[in-house]
């Protein structure tokens, strides 16, 4: 018997957790061997882990203000790396981002390198500084630090669109993932993501989400490795394929040489109206190419330090000392996943187009791909689409579509893997979706019932109103993401560039010039954080096919957005601020105390 407080035994705690965990994965493969049938086995993995993430979520439940907003303010180092790690590891990361650069190739390596690149910003500007601060979220800090509601207000408005477009993207991600596990259509998966995303964190608000975000970062991460592992050591290139997947790179280069890349016919009519084109795997080109790349890199990174539910975790931890180290444990855990997602791209973009390998489909005749059981799988709940565009009942590479979200989903069925690991596979996508749906949830539904309602229109709310408000919006705020989500706007990735873009556009400097310099003011924070993302806001508009579809300039499209809000907000910001009063000698005062990184709180207990 565990003895002692909960924080004392998290180490056995998990040990028991992630040991139970493997002895359920050795049972699904029993029963897999005994005839058990591939859809009970899916149902079977999805529902014991979201039924285990509830259950945390139930027991984790309290009416106590600082335990439902950060947690109590005592989460160890080590294990918010892992729930931030967590948080991080979104759909878009898990899901989405293998498929990006399956289909996108090199250039989407600018997401992973923006992503991790974004932490050197955040502990290096941004987490221990907060932390210090003392707020419960990100508009309390801008609200405090500059003073007044207006500022209070307009960072809750960024914040809302950032979160919201983002949380959106998770919900398609779990819905994705739900209507493949349970064999139901994407329109009920998004309402089956959503009920287990709400079990996680309605009644234990931070506290809750923090302890689900740990068990869930152990099932995405060994749900994320063992398939990749194992292509890897089929295939010849090792049992650890992050540093030789190399020749198989040069092997697919090899291949769509032969194939015929660019010249295959595109096949018309696919879902959404998609026309089908693949681009090289690896062809870095320089010039505007090498442009593209560098800006989405710094969009993510600056959006990565500007993201609210993610600043948000770094208020859980005791110490300031300690939010700088869990930073360091983030960059570890989410390392993890980023290192291998080029590799499982690169393998199972091989499976598909090496003749020499039992699973190719590029070259075989139509009537024999589609007798293939995962590709009928896939076509039955609308992710996959194949067109014969010239007639020749040969399927050419251009002439196959699947959807970029379900390339790691697909990824065991194509390699000819034991269903087990599809169901696996499918629990670690879920488990990626539902952690980060249920930080940004929080985030919004934090700010709007402590930075609008208790803090602006009603100052005297007693702690229970506050924390049913809470629990309210959180319904609300979910039920209306998952509308939108099952409407299927954008894909999984392109929605969460916007919601980086959004943030950095709107909140990046007025974060970044409120810990570092001193002069800002509140007249420059609002000039900045208005500015900043209107510009951002209307240069979307005028990019994107569905609003004006006007020309980029200078290849800055509907996913880089942010490199136009961050320097209208920065200019403004900075104008403003030097054209108005200085702060007064007790903010300047106060800022200082924020970059030392010892001594109480500035907020304490007063907040």
């Amino acid at each position: 018997m565990i003895k002692g407080s909960f924080i004392d035994n998290l180490g056995r705690v998990y040990a028991l957790y992630t040991g139970g965990f493997v002895v359920f994965i050795i049972l699904m493969a029993i029963l897999e061997q005994l005839g058990v049938s591939a859809a009970t086995i899916g149902i079977l993995f999805v529902g014991f882990t979201v039924a285990i993430y509830a259950l945390i979520g139930f027991l984790s439940r309290t009416m106590q203000v600082e335990a439902y907003y950060v947690a109590g303010r005592e989460v160890p180092a080590v294990y918010n790396g892992m729930a931030t790690a967590a948080d991080w590891m979104s759909g878009a990361s898990f899901v989405a981002l293998a498929g990006g650069i399956y289909f996108g190739g090199y250039g989407y390596l600018g997401f992973i390198v923006g992503w991790t690149g974004g932490y050197v910003l955040v502990n290096s500007l941004m987490a221990p500084y907060l932390r210090k601060f003392g707020c419960y979220t990100v508009p309390d800090f801008i609200g405090t630090r500059y003073g007044g509601n207006t500022a209070r207000f307009c960072a809750v408005i960024v914040l809302v669109v950032a979160s919201f477009t983002y949380v959106t993207a998770q919900i398609n991600a779990s819905g994705t993932i739900a209507a493949r596990a349970l064999l139901i259509p994407f329109e009920f998966g998004v309402w089956i993501g959503l009920l287990g995303i709400l079990l996680c964190s309605m009644l234990g608000g931070m506290r809750a989400v923090t302890w689900t975000q740990v068990a869930q970062y152990i099932v995405l991460i060994v749900a994320y490795l063992v398939p990749v592992i194992w292509m890897s050591n089929k295939q010849d290139f090792g049992l650890i394929p992050h540093f030789s997947y190399g020749d198989a790179v040069a092997r697919i280069q090899e291949l769509e040489a032969l194939i015929g890349l660019g010249t295959a016919p595109a096949a018309e009519g696919a879902p959404g109206g998609v026309r089908i084109l693949q681009t090289p795997h690896n062809d870095p080109q320089g010039g505007l190419d090498s442009w593209k790349f560098v800006t989405l890199a710094l969009c993510m990174m600056a959006g990565t330090a500007s993201l609210p539910h993610i600043l948000m975790r770094y208020f859980t931890t005791p110490s300031v000392r300690a939010a700088r180290k869990s930073v360091a444990f983030s960059l570890f855990f989410i390392f993890l996943l980023y290192f291998t997602a080029p590799a499982l791209a690169t393998l199972t973009k091989l499976q598909l187009l090496d003749p020499t390998l039992p699973t190719a489909i590029i070259g075989q005749s139509f009537e024999a791909v589609r007798n293939l059981a995962w590709i009928q799988n896939w076509e039955s709940v609308g992710m996959l689409f194949l067109a014969d565009g010239n007639g020749d009942g040969i399927l050419q590479l251009n002439e196959f579509f699947m959807r970029p979200d379900i390339v790691v989903l697909a990824t065991p069925e194509i390699a000819g893997l034991p269903y087990v690991i599809s169901g696996l596979v499918a629990a670690g996508g879920l488990a990626a979706a539902m952690s980060t749906a249920d930080g940004l949830l929080l985030a919004i539904a934090n700010a709007l019932s402590h930075d609008l309602y208790y803090k602006i229109i009603d100052p005297k709310a007693d702690t229970r109103l506050r924390l049913i408000v809470a629990r309210v919006l959180l319904l609300g705020i979910g039920i209306l993401a998952a509308l939108i989500a099952s409407l299927q706007l954008t894909g999984i990735l392109g929605a969460v560039a916007w919601a980086f873009c959004f943030a950095c556009s709107g909140l990046f400097f007025p974060l970044v010039l409120g810990v570092w310099w001193k002069r800002a003011n509140a007249a420059g924070a609002i000039a900045g954080m208005i500015c900043g993302f209107v510009a951002g806001t209307a240069y979307l508009y005028y990019v994107y096919p569905g609003g004006y579809g006007g020309t980029p300039w200078l290849g800055i499209d509907h996913l880089r957005f942010g490199i136009i809000g961050m320097p209208v907000s920065l200019v403004a910001m900075v104008a403003v601020s030097l054209m108005t009063k200085a702060p007064d000698a007790e903010v300047q005062a106060m800022v200082d105390e924020v970059r030392i990184p010892s001594g109480e709180t500035i907020l304490g207990a007063a907040h």
